[in-house]
């Protein structure tokens, strides 16, 4: 934790810098400064059907205040962003470890000392940042959205990374990123934790890395053509590489968009030997497989648009004896792949997976702000003890934001998944959202 308080310490030391310098210097800093505050109403219940186990159950709001400054005047400008957060238990589903309880939370909030979630928690995340032409640094707190490590927001409080990134797009039609991360903060926790997967995340042997290496390019050679290179590199655990193609094209009747991606993943540091994978530094993976990272991912996926809809159908492969590598801590991730549902991910070693879905655009018929999605994933060939596992999930949402009146700007959205098989679970969840957000200037 003590990284990340000298990252905030950083930062602020550049906004005492950016403020140092002469009132007409700051005034693109003041002037282009943004401020928003959004509610987010939260709620969600987990019930295992085949199990005789209590239903995890949590409620809360959460409220978020998000600060981005300008920068300064000149030719290195400074700025400052701050991200405020703060989350309220209106129900926190009973006590986890309890006998013959019908209810237990479910991991939004972090959990007191007598099993029962804590009644609020919060957190601040500060990010400095410098821009020189079209370079920008970052240093503080990250959000990453990139395919080899991107941030989840599927509880009340968001995952949030802590590191530097160097963003540039100097040469046209090209992006490039770079930077480390060091830390993570996880979706129910107000502290700052260091960065595992999975297979080493949990138990006495936990071991965990604070350097994960990244870097990457964006290109669009031509307006509906994107190609993409990312790597990823936590250290002594697993080495990354991302090749990426999305190419839209506009047909006669309706659009037709590709998505292919490839992640070659192999392993790193204490994980290359057998000595440090007995320390702890192991990968989850096949059956019978030493805890070595070795994996590659490569998928295709298809849709069809036409009058609002649109129709998608992929398919998924792993190889190797390794799960898929990313980092994971336990409590919730989100990967940059086809199959990345709202339960399960469809990544574990050997597995294939079909995916099938449909979106809907009630703008098409009048009545703008309403969207539906209904998703379908069936893996097989699982390798795992025994036999090949087999496991299917069913997602469905809906989406609506108030277009006039009082409420006008308030989103709505039930999301419901089924997901059956490789755990053994049979699990429904349920997620209901109110969300709002308010420009303060």
């Amino acid at each position: 934790m003590h990284k990340t308080l000298l990252a905030q310490g950083v930062a602020l030391s550049a906004l005492g810098a950016a403020l140092a310098v002469p009132s007409v210097a700051q005034a693109e800093f003041i002037k282009d400064s943004k401020a928003t505050l959004s509610l987010k109403n939260f709620y969600i219940n987990q019930d295992v059907r085949n199990q005789d186990a209590p239903r995890q159950e949590d409620w809360g709001q959460g409220f978020f205040l998000d600060f981005k400054s300008g920068f300064t005047e000149g030719p290195v400008g400074f700025g400052l962003d701050v991200l405020a957060m703060h989350a309220i238990r209106l129900d926190g589903g009973g006590r986890a470890g309890k006998a013959d309880i019908e209810r237990t939370p479910g991991g939004m909030f972090p959990l007191e000392s007598n099993g029962k979630a804590k009644t609020d928690f919060g957190r601040v995340g500060v990010t400095g940042k410098m821009r020189f032409s079209k370079t920008e640094a970052r240093l503080g707190t990250l959000m990453p959205k990139m395919p080899v490590l991107t941030y989840n927001d599927g509880r009340l409080l968001p995952q949030m990374f802590h590191g530097a990134q160097v963003t540039s797009n100097e040469i046209k039609d090209l992006s490039l990123t770079a930077g480390k991360i060091e830390h993570s903060t996880e979706r129910n926790s107000s502290d700052s934790h260091g960065l595992s997967i999975g297979g080493a995340n949990s138990g006495p042997n936990a071991r965990f890395s604070n350097e994960f290496y990244f870097g990457g390019a964006d290109y669009k050679p031509i307006k509906d053509l994107l190609l993409q290179y990312y790597y990823g590199n936590l250290r002594d655990f697993y080495k990354q590489h991302f090749f990426g193609l999305v190419h839209d094209w506009k047909l006669p009747v309706g659009a037709l968009k590709s998505d292919l991606r490839y992640f070659y993943s192999d392993s790193d540091g204490k994980n290359e030997s057998s000595s440090g994978r007995a320390e702890g530094y192991r990968s989850s993976g096949a059956n019978g497989s030493s805890g070595e990272v070795d994996n590659n991912l490569w998928s295709a996926m298809f849709t069809y648009s036409l009058a609002g809809h649109a129709l998608s159908a992929g398919y998924q492969k792993v190889t190797g004896n390794s799960d898929f590598p990313h980092i994971n801590l336990g409590t919730g991730r989100t990967l940059h792949l086809i199959t990345n549902g709202q339960i399960g991910k469809f990544a574990s070693a050997g597995e294939n997976t079909w995916v099938v879905g449909h979106t809907y655009d009630f703008a098409a018929i009048g009545v703008p702000g309403l969207k539906t999605k209904l998703i379908y994933f069936s893996g097989d060939d699982i390798d795992a003890a025994g036999s090949d596992n087999k496991e299917w999930e069913r997602n469905f949402r809906v989406d609506y934001t108030v277009q006039n009146g009082l409420l006008k700007g308030v989103g709505l959205s039930w999301l419901n998944a089924a997901s059956r098989g490789n755990d053994g679970r049979d699990l429904d969840e349920n997620r209901l959202v109110v969300s709002y957000s308010l420009p303060l200037f």
